[in-house]
């Protein structure tokens, strides 16, 4: 059935004044004004903290005004494409037009959820930790496939991810990892993948080949910045040095370098052992104590708020998303109801139409979002 572009590209000149209309182009133009004002001040790096933050504020603004215009000007050319393919009878010129339409649609339809994340900490990165839970060595197990997934999910869109923290299983698999990818909008998108993952498969760990259900549980938390005054008075930490292992005990390296960080009144632990010396350790703990320290506060004021206005509810329920490698395949996200039937993709890092779906799901009052 041959494509009908007058209807995409109408389709997609709709979505883009959407976005538009909700980015507010005069409105960011004048924010870029007033930053590149700041920027440009004699005095810019006497406070370092402040500079970065205007710096980095202005390189978001200017990235985000160009992605809008860019894709105006990318729909434009393809309307040209067609028309000059459409009037020569050009085949090629039309299988070209369809691999455009294709990769701007797909563009678009990122850059619409882009618009959706509006909450107090999307634009900031994310710290991703993953924690095994009911079902033995097949959920350590379990909790390294989403180790992996999430790398390879970063790895396609050209984020770094550095590794904080890592607890190996005896047999296989993972107790716990912490990794943080720093990029802006990783914590506005990958904050819908928190929850309780499921996965049921035949178990290659056991001898009698049945099958096994087994979960790990996903945290993500936005990574903390100088400004959200988190102040934790030292006698409320403690700290313990341990030496850095990596997986069967082996040891990382020969000095007392690794970290335990205990917030006394809330029971929070973190352990950092990704870096290579004790003070790194101790302030990546710190960081991390501090953003679910932070988190915690944000989620005991909307749970008093939800307790006033008389209607208590579970965020996010047991289970958000399932993923089947037997009887048959599928992965399918529970809240949403997306699914597909390749579950290898899924665990290769293909997820951004599950994070698409979720992000739609929570902007349209999912989970009474806020």
């Amino acid at each position: 059935m041959a494509t009908d572009f007058s209807t995409e590209i109408s389709h997609l000149r709709t979505t883009m004044a959407s976005v538009r209309e909700v980015t507010d182009l005069e409105k960011l133009a004048a924010r870029i004004t007033e930053l590149e004002g700041k920027a440009g001040a004699p005095d810019l790096w006497d406070d370092p903290e402040a500079a970065q933050q205007v710096t980095s504020a202005l390189s978001r603004s200017i990235a985000e005004r160009d992605r809008i215009l860019e894709m105006d000007s990318r729909i434009d050319d393809l309307e040209v494409l067609v028309e000059l393919g459409t009037e020569e009878g050009d085949e090629a010129t039309m299988a070209e037009a369809e691999r455009e339409l294709a990769s701007i649609t797909k563009a678009v339809g990122e850059l619409e959820v882009r618009t959706l994340l509006s909450g107090e900490y999307d634009e900031r990165g994310a710290v991703i930790t993953i924690r095994s839970g009911a079902g033995g060595v097949d959920a350590a197990d379990f909790a390294h496939m989403l180790s992996r997934m999430y790398a390879r999910w970063a790895e396609r869109h050209g984020y770094p991810v550095k590794f904080l923290d890592t607890s190996y299983a005896e047999e296989a698999g993972l107790k716990s990892t912490t990794f943080e990818i720093d990029v802006p909008y990783a914590y506005g998108n990958l904050s819908v993948e928190g929850g309780t993952h499921r996965l049921v498969r035949i178990s290659p760990f056991d001898n009698q080949g049945r099958r096994q259900t087994s979960f790990a549980a996903v945290e993500v938390i936005p990574i903390i910045e100088s400004t959200d005054h988190i102040e934790i008075p030292e006698n409320e930490i403690k700290v313990d040095v341990f030496r850095s292992s990596g997986p069967g005990g082996q040891s990382v390296n020969t000095t007392d370098s690794a970290v335990r960080m205990t917030h006394i009144p809330t029971g929070i632990v973190v352990s950092m052992q990704d870096e290579k010396s004790q003070i790194q350790n101790r302030a990546a703990a710190l960081r991390v104590l501090q953003s679910r320290l932070l988190l915690q506060r944000k989620a005991e004021e909307a749970a008093a708020k939800k307790e006033l206005a008389g209607d208590i509810k579970a965020s996010w329920g047991d289970q958000m998303r399932s993923y089947v490698l037997q009887p048959y395949q599928m992965v399918k996200d529970l809240r949403t109801g997306h699914e597909v039937g390749t579950p290898q993709a899924v665990f290769d890092g293909d997820i951004d139409d599950f994070i698409e779906a979720g992000v739609r799901w929570r902007r349209a009052g999912g989970a009474d979002a806020e």
